[in-house]
Order: structure tokens, then sequence, then C-alpha cells
């Protein structure tokens, strides 16, 4: 499933890189390094023989493009069933929202999420 997510969120980094959304600097970069063991005989019958490899992997992309407003990034390992991570995006308002996570087959999910805010001083004109 986070595969799933990193694959489309970087086809839309790309595309918005490609088509229009390469005003001033904006970048996006992904990096995936898959570490999974070799397969095991989980178990068979029948004929039938069901392999089980032991998933490692860590992942991690960034896009920013000041022009959109479009600044995010996360990173992700995970270990057999142990998950962690973290992402971290700039919202409309002007704040930040970080959000580290972890779970496990054992203890499910949990996030710890923090908003740093901005705040956002208007502009005064005098005439």
């Amino acid at each position: 499933m986070y595969f799933k997510i990193l694959c489309f969120a970087t086809l839309v980094a790309v595309a918005a890189a490609q088509y229009g959304y390469g005003h001033g600097s904006a970048y996006s970069s992904n990096h995936i390094s898959r570490h999974d063991g070799h397969p095991q005989l989980v178990h068979g019958h029948h004929g039938h023989h069901d392999y089980h490899a032991h998933p490692k992997y860590e992942f991690e992309y960034k896009v920013k493009d000041p022009y959109t407003g479009d600044i995010k990034d996360q990173h992700e390992s995970r270990d057999g069933d142990h998950v962690t991570g973290y992402y971290s995006l700039h919202q409309p308002d002007g704040s930040v929202r970080s959000v580290h996570y972890h779970g496990d087959h054992h203890t499910g999910f949990h996030a710890d999420v923090k908003y740093d805010t901005h705040h956002i001083v208007p502009k005064h004109h005098h005439y």
C-alpha cells in the first residue's frame, strides 16, 4: 500500500514539474531501497507452495515548489511487520503539519501529529 502511495505521489510530482509549474526553483526527488530477504517456503499442500520473503525497505520523497506552495516530504522504513515513518507538508493556511508514525502487528498504528503555525501578518497599505 505504501509503495502505491509513493508511486502515485512521485507521478504527480513529475507531472506537476513538467506541465506548467516549473517557475522558480521547484524540484522533486525520491529514493527507494529494498532489502527483502530470500523467499522461504511457508506451507504447501496438494502440490501448491506458498513463499514468504521478509519485507524490508526504506523510501523517501520530497517536493518543493514555491510557486504553487506545494512543499512536502516523507521518509518511511519497514523491517518485517514494523513500520516507522515521518511526513510533513505545508498547508494552505501557512502552518506545517508534521507526523511521526509507527506500527506493527502487536501494537497497531500510532501517529504523533504536530502543527507548527506560522502567523501570517497582513500587509498594511498606506494611501
